[in-house]
């Protein structure tokens, strides 16, 4: 008899335990987590991703744990960052890709564990490696600052002398697309509309790589100046490069004459359009960009329903808006003035 009370006091305490443990509210026991890497955390760009995606979390009761390379280009750190969050059991992932195309071994793997991943403004390669990609229209902007400089030059676009300002020899999406918006925006033939620096037409003085930095933005002028000194039109990928382009071209006494054409929007960019360092600028959203991937990953973890592409898009589409102080050829712009209250950074 005292054998079996003593099972009987044992089971009702296992009991208890269960019923004490079932007790613990869901959200408590699982609460999403959502990845956020990005290519770095010093850019302005990516800072306020981040701020988006904060604000967002927060707002929506999920955890957020963010990562960054520790350079534009660094993979390693992207790779190391996907599978910790693999190994924490997240719902999905926001990412920057320093490599679109390296990094898709690793996304695979988060993929196949049930994690939601977005790409954030670089689309992988193949784009169809993530789930969604939630970015700027990168060839649209490129292609904005095109038209805008080939109507402001007017007839001397036949007669131009254009540098061309990339990221890096990776050639990732982004980079591409934009280098290849604005040329043809421009009016020049693309070769190969996924590859940049292989077109023939004579008005292109060369390509070079930034980094994405104003001190890449630099050097590189420096090298297509040697090259020849009568570039009269500057295409950066970035605002950061530009502002460095236009140290350069100032140092040798170019910059009056010169037009600076860049992609990005943010403050500084857009303060440099009003003092007439750059002539325009395509302002994107990064912000944007980050609270809408929080939202669909939070949905993914609750319906497992995935966000769909905008109508006649293969990616989500979070705009971009002409920004610049000198319209030219009908093209919609924004002032700097309206510009410098919806800007980041």
């Amino acid at each position: 008899m005292t054998k079996i009370r003593t099972r009987t006091a044992l089971a009702t305490g296992f009991v208890t335990v269960v019923l004490a443990l079932s007790a613990v509210p869901v959200s408590a026991q699982d609460k999403v987590i959502v990845g956020l890497i990005t290519k770095t955390n010093t850019n302005p760009f990516f800072v306020k991703m981040r701020e988006g995606a904060e604000a967002k979390a927060k707002e929506m009761g999920v955890e957020l744990r963010s990562f960054a390379g520790k350079v534009d280009g660094d993979n390693q750190t992207q790779v190391e960052a996907v599978e910790s969050l693999i190994a924490a059991g997240a719902k999905g992932i926001l990412i920057t890709p320093s490599d679109s195309r390296a990094i898709v071994p690793t996304i695979e793997k988060a993929r196949k564990a049930g994690l939601l991943v977005i790409a954030l403004d670089t689309p992988l390669e193949p784009a169809t490696a993530a789930d969604a990609t939630f970015a700027t229209d990168n060839f649209k902007a490129g292609e904005l600052i095109g038209q805008w400089a080939k109507a402001t030059l007017g007839d001397k676009a036949a007669g131009a002398k254009i540098a061309l300002l990339d990221l890096n020899k990776n050639q990732i999406s982004v980079d591409v697309a934009r280098d290849q918006g604005f040329l043809k925006g421009f009016g020049i033939d693309l070769a190969d509309p996924k590859k940049t620096g292989d077109e023939k037409d004579a008005r292109i003085v060369g390509n070079d790589v930034t980094q994405g930095a104003e001190e890449g933005g630099r050097k590189a002028m420096e090298t297509l100046l040697q090259k020849d000194p009568g570039v009269n039109v500057v295409y950066t990928i970035n605002e950061p490069a530009a502002a460095g382009a236009y140290q350069a071209l100032k140092a040798v006494g170019k910059e009056k004459g010169v037009l600076i054409v860049s992609v990005d929007g943010g403050c500084p960019g857009v303060k440099n359009v009003k003092s007439g360092v750059i002539g325009a600028t395509s302002m994107q959203f990064p912000l944007l960009m980050a609270s809408k991937g929080v939202e669909a990953i939070t949905e993914y973890a609750k319906s497992g329903k995935k966000p769909a592409a905008t109508p006649g898009l293969d990616f989500f589409n979070t705009g971009v808006e002409l920004i610049t102080d000198k319209p030219a050829g009908g093209l919609p712009s924004t002032s700097s003035d309206e510009g410098l209250k919806k800007c980041w950074g």
